[in-house]
């Protein structure tokens, strides 16, 4: 057994990777990480692998609490990244050396356990950065910039796993590259959108709904796929149009829609229905979250505010979005429905149907 063999051989693991460590270039070693860090992460492995031969879940729980544990003794997330990999190469050394019966199945389950850890530990230690901020109160634009340098960090260190050859671009590596990029056009629509909205230098304009929807659902539709749910988009009016911000009322779509992906049950479904009344365009989103508690409805909507065990982000986009909609005119509004989900409703003015030329 893989679990057995790292027992066994724990302290050569342990001296190869330092070894490994000490040698790398960048991020540079640091005596807590030799020291501390490489023990930490075999006898992680080691555990997670008894517990869960098969490498499933239990090694994402097990690296995010770990990367916790290497983050408060001060190891940066980089370090914890490359580690992994410095003791993925170390195990695969010693056992080709000494020819050990570790089947091909193994050795594929040990690289599963890497790609996990890496996602889960990356993603750990930016839940950490965004909450600590959170709770420092950083100005808006502070935290954008924080926001951003997240994501983005969080990018690069997946294309760095990817780039090594080591993990899949199919695995969870690859989705929390996808997640990255996604939360990054998500940030910077949002930041824009915000900028005009202070400025007070919002354009309202006519936007034909269908043009405006498929434009949206093309996102959309990538990240439902990346995030294992189904997405129906109903079909929208040829001719029906509102008066609105175009990039305010995208970023407020993109932002419910990311938010419903985000607390939909895995596996779940998320809508997106455009349809019209007399004088006004609705926009409504329907998620699989299970509902909200009775009267929490408009807390989502306060700067900061969150809900469910994910955290990422810093709860304002809906702040942000419903601000966006208000200054064209609309508004946002959220009706929960228990033990199912919730339905976000944007109303924005709609305009008339041109009258046929002479």
């Amino acid at each position: 057994m893989l679990h057995e063999f790292l027992a066994q051989n724990r302290n050569e693991i342990i001296a190869r990777s330092r070894v490994k460590v000490s040698e790398r270039m960048a991020p540079r070693p640091t005596e807590v990480e030799l020291r501390n860090g490489v023990p930490l992460f075999l006898d992680q492995l080691i555990v997670n692998l008894r517990r869960s031969p098969s490498g499933d879940e239990e090694i994402g729980r097990g690296a995010a609490l770990h990367a916790s544990e290497l983050l408060r003794i001060g190891l940066t997330v980089a370090q914890v990244v490359h580690d992994y990999g410095d003791i993925c190469q170390a195990v695969t050394e010693l056992a080709t050396e000494q020819e050990a019966p570790i089947s091909a199945d193994e050795f594929h389950t040990l690289n599963r356990c890497l790609d996990e850890a890496i996602a889960h530990a990356v993603t750990e230690y930016l839940r950490q950065r965004e909450r600590s901020v959170s709770e420092e109160g950083t100005e808006r634009m502070a935290v954008l910039a924080h926001e951003l340098r997240n994501q983005l960090s969080s990018a690069l260190l997946a294309f760095e796993a990817l780039k090594s050859g080591k993990v899949a671009i199919g695995g969870s590596t690859g989705a929390l590259l996808g997640r990255s990029l996604q939360g990054l056009s998500s940030l910077i629509t949002r930041s824009l959108a915000e900028v005009r909205l202070e400025a007070g230098s919002q354009l309202r304009g006519r936007i034909l709904m269908a043009e405006f929807i498929e434009e949206i659902e093309v996102a959309a539709a990538m990240e439902a796929k990346a995030r294992g749910l189904q997405l129906t988009v109903a079909p929208v009016e040829y001719l029906l149009a509102a008066e609105a911000d175009r990039l305010a009322l995208g970023a407020a779509v993109a932002n419910l829609l990311h938010n419903a992906f985000k607390f939909t049950r895995p596996a779940g479904h998320v809508s997106l229905v455009t349809r019209g009344t007399a004088d006004r365009v609705l926009i409504e989103v329907e998620d699989e979250c299970g509902g909200l508690p009775p009267g929490q409805a408009e807390d989502l909507f306060r700067p900061y505010e969150q809900r469910g065990t994910d955290r990422t982000g810093l709860g304002l986009g809906l702040a942000i979005s419903r601000r966006g909609v208000q200054a064209s005119g609309g508004d946002i509004r959220v009706r929960s429905v228990p033990g199912r989900g919730c339905i976000f409703t944007i109303e924005v003015p709609r305009l008339p149907v041109p009258a046929p030329a002479a």
